[in-house]
């Protein structure tokens, strides 16, 4: 950029609009130029001649000649003055200019962050567009989903209430078949019962036939129901038949019918449990395990309290005798067995294990207190006697419960709630056949 500023010092200056009057002044006044070039402009100060000043001051001298002579010495001077005012002039002028500058290179400056910005702006805004199109979208979305899952949580319901109203019913068939299970079993025992009486009336009928008077006498002792502490008193006394005997409960005078068997091991074992056959419901109460119920002659429980006395006079050894549905059979047997008072829950106290029913005892140890389903003395919540059935001397559920749910062949796999001896046949294995036997420890 060309840019020429005229700057006009002498004697004379003369102004004028337009481009054709400042020519006609620049072609009378004689020139002394100095230019200045800043940057891409160009300053040019045009100076008059000496010689044209010393006319000029001739001028003026003639026209201020009223009031004083002028010389050649004070137009020098005032030339030499108003160099130095033009030169200061200047000096400003290029201050103005390099300040003119530096604004120029801030504004473009200031230009081109305000476009940066302005880009910065946009390409927020748009990116703030596209968040928004997306956050639309994943509203519509949720609430698909939300309708979705109601549709979902309400079919869920309804199958609920459906299942619901069908475990209700078979509950009620349930416990409709179990009032009948139970008739039947009732019945059962009851004809179980009468045949067994009439088996035995049959065979002393022809035992008296057939044998001479000194078994008779015998015989009739045994009818006349004579009472033994235990069987083994029972076989020491010479009675060496198994069958049922009455023997009498210990410091009292009160009688219990038992099954002696006189053969197993030399003779002499009071048996206090027995299952063979499932006639007999062993889920009953804390009263009727305590006194005792079922058939000597078949299954029965002998009654925790006459164990209990019994085993506090003197040291019994225990033996548990085993059958599975293959025909295998098997025994554990302690060394010492007891049971404590009613008052101590009748907590089972087992020593010294041996035999071939598994070389760790089934029956938790230390001792259990014993449970039934309307008491429970478990070490478990969950109630073990109501959800295996049975009264027995649980843990938390246990190895073992020998009064559990009687399972018939081809039914006995997989029953949890069943007779069971873990460390012989597993937890989930019911069997055949059980018999719990007590005797004397100096038999």
């Amino acid at each position: 950029m060309q840019l020429t500023v005229y700057f006009f010092l002498g004697c004379s200056v003369f102004l004028a609009s337009g481009y054709n009057s400042f020519s006609k002044s620049m072609e009378t006044i004689g020139k002394k130029q100095y230019q200045v070039q800043h940057g891409s402009c160009s300053y040019t100060f045009l100076l008059p001649e000496t010689d044209n000043c010393r006319s000029s001051t001739s001028y003026v001298s003639n026209a201020v000649q009223r009031d004083a002579p002028l010389d050649y010495d004070d137009s020098v001077q005032r030339l030499q003055l108003l160099e130095n005012i033009m030169e200061n002039n200047t000096q400003w002028l290029m201050k103005v200019l390099n300040q003119t500058t530096r604004l120029e290179l801030q504004l473009l400056e200031h230009s081109l962050s305000t476009n940066k910005l302005e880009r910065q702006i946009s390409d927020q805004t748009n990116e703030i567009t596209k968040l928004q199109e997306k956050n639309s979208f994943l509203e519509k979305r949720v609430l698909e989903m939300e309708d979705k899952h109601t549709l979902q949580l309400k079919s869920i319901k309804d199958e609920k209430d459906q299942l619901q109203v069908l475990v209700a019913r078979q509950n009620s068939i349930i416990e409709e078949l179990e009032k009948q299970l139970v008739t039947a079993t009732v019945n059962n025992s009851v004809l179980q019962k009468q045949q067994h009486d009439l088996m035995e009336t049959v065979h002393n009928l022809l035992t008296m036939i057939s044998t001479p008077n000194s078994a008779k006498n015998n015989f009739i002792a045994k009818e006349e129901q004579i009472s033994f502490k235990d069987c083994a008193e029972a076989f020491k006394s010479g009675l060496t038949t198994s069958g049922i005997y009455t023997l009498t409960v210990p410091n009292t005078a009160q009688e219990k019918k038992a099954y002696c068997d006189m053969e197993t091991g030399g003779g002499g074992w009071t048996i206090i449990q027995r299952r063979e056959d499932g006639s007999v419901d062993f889920h009953r109460t804390w009263k009727e395990y305590k006194m005792g119920f079922g058939d000597p002659a078949g299954e029965y429980w002998l009654g925790n309290e006459f164990v209990s006395q019994l085993t506090n006079q003197k040291r019994y050894v225990l033996k548990i005798h085993l059958k599975d549905w293959e025909g295998n059979e098997a025994y554990s047997l302690y060394e010492h067995f007891s049971l404590a008072s009613e008052e101590q829950k009748y907590r089972i106290y087992l020593k010294g294990l041996t035999g071939t029913a598994g070389k760790i005892s089934s029956i938790s140890q230390p001792g259990n207190d014993f449970s039934t389903k309307d008491a429970d003395n478990d070490k478990c919540i969950c109630k073990c006697s109501q959800m295996l059935t049975g009264g027995w001397w649980f843990d938390a559920c246990g190895p073992s419960n020998l009064n559990g749910m009687y399972y018939p062949l081809r039914q006995n796999n997989n029953k949890f709630n069943g007779i069971k001896w873990y460390y012989w046949k597993g937890s989930g294995y019911s069997l055949k056949a059980t018999t719990m036997m007590i005797r004397p420890a100096d038999f």
